[in-house]
């Protein structure tokens, strides 16, 4: 009745307003002699204040009856005992895969073009093995004028010694100061240095292996000057890999040398590996960042570069721990159902240290012995009615 009086009331009053308008003027006169009509009017009008009237009434009265009734049937829930333990917590980071041992190798001579390339990428080497060359006929030749050079500017050392009176057959008995100068006057000492030059240049045309590993990142080609600006390829030992990951510094009390840590790479397919954390950056980073390394166990399976999720688990020991199911918002605050007396209670927590599937907890409540809710808490309310599930 009510929605009808709400809808016809618009409806009456631009009727009325419209014939009003229209026979206002010609009518008027019209108006004296017909009572009635005002009659019709007025009728009208009390009937929509009867309406309007009315219906505002009732419904302010039924807006300030309404009454929230909570249901009270009893919630199915599952609780368990709080108590201490080791609390296994978990620290996760980004990191990346670094090998132990690697070496960047260059040729220090850039004057001859490359010759051979003995490797490719993949390739295992041995220590010391050949991996390219350059072209050797320069430097062999040069090499060898520095020694026939040599040889000229010794004898000529040897006659200056000659003639100052000593036997060249116990040239350890001449004087230090007196050899010197016989090397100056005979040019043997720019000599000997020349040939060191060519003699060194000569073995750095050829790059070995520093150690065991694999060749990676080559990018030298026959034919061409070596670029001093780019590493001619890079050698990574087999040795082991190693897994590099940062922490904020609020978690470097959670972080220990020897703490166990789960390596899992990105790449799809490749298993996770084991490790341990080997070093500690004494140093925090404009970022409030903390660098640290662990040594992977079978690192074998991992490539420099790769990466990988870290996962650094370590004991703490007599904490309140509870799943992350009993943990509820409320006006977004922390709260956790406690049983008492067949009823849901309130608690206001905190939660602290966390992993997986559960937190360490303290607050209001939390004390050991208590019935935790950690099931069927999500509509709770205080003191709300609930049924244990066996």
């Amino acid at each position: 009745m009510n929605a009808w009086r709400y809808e016809m009331k618009p409806i009456i009053l631009r009727l009325i307003l419209m014939k009003y308008n229209t026979e206002q003027k010609e009518h008027m006169k019209s108006w004296k002699r017909k009572p009635g009509r005002v009659c019709w009017y007025i009728g009208l009008s009390l009937l929509l204040t009867a309406c309007s009237g009315g219906g505002d009434g009732q419904t302010a009265d039924k807006d300030e009856g309404v009454v929230t009734v909570i249901p009270q049937e009893s919630n199915m829930v599952t609780v368990m005992t709080l108590e201490r333990k080791n609390f296994e917590h978990e620290l996760v980071s980004n990191g990346k895969v670094e090998a132990r041992q690697r070496a960047d190798l260059s040729f220090r001579v850039t004057s001859e073009p490359v010759a051979h390339v003995y490797v490719k990428n993949g390739d295992h080497v041995k220590r010391g093995q050949k991996l390219a060359e350059l072209d050797l006929f320069t430097l062999a030749n040069k090499l060898e004028q520095a020694e026939n050079s040599l040889r000229q500017t010794e004898l000529e050392m040897q006659d200056v010694l000659i003639g100052q009176g000593y036997s060249i057959d116990r040239m350890a008995d001449i004087p230090a100061d007196v050899k010197k100068l016989a090397e100056v006057k005979s040019g043997y000492g720019q000599s000997k240095n020349n040939y060191e030059l060519a003699r060194y240049e000569l073995e750095q045309a050829v790059l070995t292996a520093p150690f065991d590993g694999v060749v990676a990142n080559l990018t030298g080609k026959p034919f061409n000057r070596p670029d001093a600006s780019e590493p001619f390829c890079r050698v990574i030992g087999t040795e082991g890999m190693e897994v590099a990951f940062m922490v904020l510094e609020s978690e470097l009390p959670l972080i220990g040398r020897g703490d166990q840590v789960d390596i899992t790479p990105y790449a799809s397919g490749m298993a996770p590996v084991t490790g341990s954390v080997s070093e500690i950056n004494p140093l925090v980073d404009e970022n409030g960042m903390v660098k640290v390394k662990a040594i992977c166990r079978d690192g074998n399976k991992l490539y420099d570069g790769m990466n990988v999720r870290v996962s650094v688990k370590r004991s703490v020991r007599e904490q309140l721990v509870i799943p992350k199911t009993a943990v509820v918002m409320r006006s977004g605050k922390q709260v956790v159902f406690t049983l008492k007396d067949g009823k849901a209670m309130w608690n206001y927590v905190q939660t602290g240290l966390e992993n997986m599937t559960e937190y360490t907890v303290t607050g209001d409540g939390m004390k050991e012995g208590v019935q935790v809710i950690v099931t069927g808490n999500v509509n709770l309310a205080h003191e709300a009615p609930v049924t244990v599930e066996n």
